[in-house]
């Protein structure tokens, strides 16, 4: 058995994009959105470089990864580290792009014809992110709940201004 569990492999599917940080050449941060954040295996995660210069330059200097998923309606998820390889051919490359174009996960061809190398996430620490509002007692109901409420009230009021 691998180190991805069914719940963080359902999370990651679920929720599709995953917040990956990566390390710039200065020691500093960088931290992207990756919307084809995905399942690879029991041990990878991937994402496509669709417009991800800084990211797979940082990876191709340093490979540390952290890849944070989240259900912003529960306020959990997980956070995966790890150790990031891009890839720009070979047959993995190539398994994964298919994986873009047909599989679960496929993108549309506009996006499809973007993707300039892949990135293959060997994840060797996963731990669970749950949001303090939990500290107090509340359920996920509660919590799923006021969210609903708020996006809600978000999206109406936007409707009319």
């Amino acid at each position: 058995m691998g180190i991805l569990t069914e719940d963080m492999k359902r999370v990651v599917r679920e929720q599709r994009l995953g917040f990956v940080a990566t390390v710039c050449p200065d020691g500093t941060p960088n931290l992207s959105p990756k919307g084809t954040t995905a399942v690879w295996d029991d041990d990878h995660l991937v994402f496509a470089d669709i417009c991800s210069p800084r990211t797979v330059a940082n990876l191709r200097r340093n490979p540390a990864v952290e890849i944070n998923v989240v259900d912003p309606a529960v306020r959990k998820g997980y956070r995966f580290k790890g150790t990031g390889r891009v890839l720009t051919e070979g047959p993995a490359y190539e398994e994964i792009r298919a994986f873009y174009r047909r599989g679960p996960r496929a993108v549309g061809d506009a996006i499809y014809e973007r993707i300039h190398a892949v990135v293959l996430v060997t994840v060797e620490r996963a731990l669970p992110l749950v949001s303090p509002a939990y500290d107090g007692g509340a359920t996920e109901a509660e919590i799923a709940g006021a969210w609903e409420r708020y996006w809600q009230a978000l999206w109406e009021s936007r409707r009319r201004g």
